[in-house]
């Protein structure tokens, strides 16, 4: 799919989550949220209306828009844009593209966590892949 149509890609963000500060460790949402601005809100500010789904288990916060309204005012004051996105949290078992997702995902946590490449290798060419917190050394 992302050979045949350029104007589709894939994006990753991992963290080599003992090397996060513990103060930042003890509240995981926080830390998603970041991530997925850094992952995003480049992509997010070139468009005039987004439609974010994500999958409400990545909503651990009580207000459960707090995600939403993050980037809402990151888009408008950060990158100064009129950009509004929508969100729209669905279960990924209702959601085909969720699905797809939680696979180039797997195949992600499997070169990090379990060391296993045969699923990330022939995907690596279309993945933009970034890291978080890693040793520098």
């Amino acid at each position: 799919m992302a050979r045949d149509h350029s104007d589709i890609g894939f994006r990753a963000i991992v963290a080599q989550k003992r090397n996060v500060m513990d103060h930042i460790r003890t509240d995981p949402n926080k830390l998603y949220n970041y991530m997925t601005r850094l992952l995003l809100l480049e992509e997010m500010a070139r468009h005039d209306t987004i439609h974010f789904v994500p999958d409400p288990r990545s909503m651990r916060v009580e207000s459960g828009r707090s995600l939403h309204d993050y980037l809402q005012t990151e888009l408008w004051f950060t990158q100064g844009t009129s950009t509004r996105p929508h969100t729209n949290p669905v279960d990924s078992k209702h959601c085909l593209n969720l699905q797809f997702t939680d696979m180039l995902a797997g195949a992600v946590q499997s070169h990090f966590e379990h060391g296993q490449d045969a699923y990330l290798a022939p995907l690596s060419a279309f993945i933009k892949l970034s890291k978080l917190y890693f040793d520098r050394s």
